[in-house]
């Protein structure tokens, strides 16, 4: 176990810790739980620069760490929409949350024939978590009458959801030809 794979764990810890927050009756609770889903956002930045910097990428890390991800990402998008119960905000959570399954099982059929690194994280996907993740802190510190705040949360959600698309496009057109070889060969 090494800082980047605690961090990862760490990651993982802070999400009972999120939802407590994100449910308590005090007028600082959404900007609580705020602020531990962005410490959580800046852990993951931190393991994966660390585990780089450090010399320290682990098979178990390589694991945990999307999986962590996927985790605070897919909590905090059912809370917002359990929350704000608004199309703006349901329609592009289930676009995020569809593509994350959908490229997790791309990913896992891809590495099952060798084929992983067609469909590893492009400069698309670091833009598209980082609306994502700018959206979802904005959206978890404001309760969830229509704000400024709340406009640009839901603008900054409907951007990253079209980027999910689009980088789900580009994952299965770099995949397509892993695709059709194995149908060929049924």
């Amino acid at each position: 176990m090494n800082i980047p794979n605690l961090l990862t764990v760490l990651r993982v810890l802070l999400i009972p810790v999120f939802i407590l927050l994100f449910y308590l009756p005090f007028s600082w609770s959404y900007m609580a739980a705020s602020g531990v889903f962005a410490v959580a956002g800046f852990t993951d930045w931190l393991d994966g620069y660390l585990a780089r910097r450090l010399q320290q990428s682990t098979p178990f890390g390589a694991f945990l760490d999307p999986v962590a991800d996927k985790l605070m990402v897919s909590v905090a998008l059912v809370l917002l929409v359990a929350e704000h119960s608004s199309l703006w905000l349901t329609l592009p959570a289930a676009i995020i949350i569809g593509r994350e399954i959908v490229i997790s099982a791309l990913r896992e059929w891809m590495a099952e024939i060798g084929a992983r690194a067609h469909v590893a994280v492009s400069r698309l996907g670091k833009w598209k978590t980082a609306a994502q993740m700018l959206a979802l802190v904005i959206l978890l510190a404001n309760p969830p009458q229509m704000s400024l705040w709340v406009a640009l949360g839901f603008a900054l959600l409907i951007i990253s959801a079209a980027l999910t698309l689009w980088s789900m496009v580009m994952y299965l057109k770099a995949a397509w030809p892993h695709l059709q070889k194995a149908q060929d060969n049924k």
